[in-house]
């Protein structure tokens, strides 16, 4: 068998304790399965500055563009919220989309059984959610050119991001959740501003377009973005596959998230394109969650996301479906049971640790795959 090449780049915070977590499956996996992954490590963020100045090394970005798939834990902290703008920790993990060419993001909000009542919203408005938001990830205000603070003498400044689409960004976005929409549901809701944003109206327009040209039988809606954070809490279920810009993507995948019970639970992928010759793409899976300084090496920290961005890992870059359907099953398996981790915790139910949630997932999965 063909080796399997991850680079794990736990980062910050609690990335190290959740992403330990994913090692034990992937040694199992190994040692049991004969699955054949290849591990390497190295520093990103914060950790990555203290090391080398950089939220990222060349050597260590070279790795990953050489990996089948790369792992990530989380960045950023305090402690670095004084380093120059240019290296903060958080600029790492934006390098690493641009020069991965990673354009699209899938976030998945899905409602664990177990977990309906954690929601802050009526357990019937989110019980049985799964939805999917596709985000454009490396276009956008957060990449638009000018991106500047001007002063303007007096004591007055002007600061300047710009909001950039492209005909082909969007086509290549929105191609993304069609297809993907056709594994689901056949929905896919667009959302953009183009009541006030010139580029939403491009957006709408090319949506259209590649819809009609190529995707005709998936049905199709378009949503005002700003309409659209009211409907994920007012009736979420209503959407099966959301598209959406880099800067919406970022505020309403936060927002599908927290409908679920805890952003502690829900993992991501970013995708790039395929590759013409080998179907390969490049891709990066990562937790939703944040570094979480205020409980790292506590170990109270939910490893869940960083476990389900691995079963992503799994069936996105490795083709491995089989074995990222158990993984999703032993994490409902493991809930179902009654076992959680304090920022799921509720009564009548166990409470565990980091280490003790990921032995617990581990053996439910093996015992799924025997």
């Amino acid at each position: 068998m063909a080796s399997r090449k991850l680079l794990l780049l736990p980062g910050d915070g609690i990335g190290p304790e959740a992403m330990a977590e994913v090692k034990k499956l992937i040694a199992v996996m190994n040692d049991k399965f004969g699955a054949g992954f290849e591990t390497e490590e190295g520093l990103a963020g914060g950790c990555a500055y203290d090391a080398h100045g950089q939220a990222i090394s060349e050597a260590d970005m070279a790795k990953a563009l050489a990996a089948d798939a790369v792992l990530f834990g989380a960045v950023g902290g305090p402690k670095w919220d004084s380093v120059p703008y240019e290296v903060r920790p958080e600029a790492g993990l934006l390098r690493l989309r641009k020069e991965m060419q990673l354009f699209a993001n899938l976030r998945p909000a899905i409602c664990y059984p177990a977990l309906a009542a954690s929601s802050s919203l009526k357990q019937d408005v989110i019980e049985g959610l799964d939805i999917l938001i596709v985000r454009e990830l490396t276009g956008g205000v957060y990449f638009g050119e000018p991106k500047e603070i001007i002063d303007l003498g007096n004591g007055q400044k002007r600061g300047i991001d710009t909001q950039i689409y492209d005909t082909f960004e969007i086509e290549r976005i929105s191609g993304v959740a069609f297809e993907l929409a056709r594994t689901r549901k056949n929905h896919v809701t667009s959302m953009e501003k183009r009541n006030v944003m010139k580029s939403g109206v491009l957006w709408n327009e090319v949506v259209t377009q590649t819809h009609k040209a190529k995707y005709s039988d998936v049905k199709l809606d378009h949503m005002l973005a700003d309409a659209g954070g009211m409907q994920l809490v007012r009736w979420p279920k209503q959407f099966d596959v959301i598209v959406t810009d880099n800067l919406f993507g970022d505020m309403l995948s936060d927002i599908a998230a927290m409908l679920t019970g805890s952003i502690g639970m829900l993992p991501s992928a970013s995708l790039g394109a395929p590759d013409a010759r080998t179907g390969s793409r490049k891709a990066l899976y990562e937790p939703v969650h944040g570094s979480a300084p205020d409980i790292a090496g506590k170990g109270i920290a939910n490893p869940i996301a960083m476990i389900a961005s691995f079963a992503m890992c799994l069936r996105y870059s490795f083709n491995m479906v089989a074995e990222a359907d158990r993984l999703e099953a032993a994490i409902a398996s493991v809930l179902d049971e009654g076992y959680r981790t304090k920022d799921i915790m509720s009564e009548g139910c166990i409470e565990i640790g980091t280490t003790m949630m990921g032995d617990k997932l581990v053996e439910k999965f093996q015992s799924l795959l025997a």
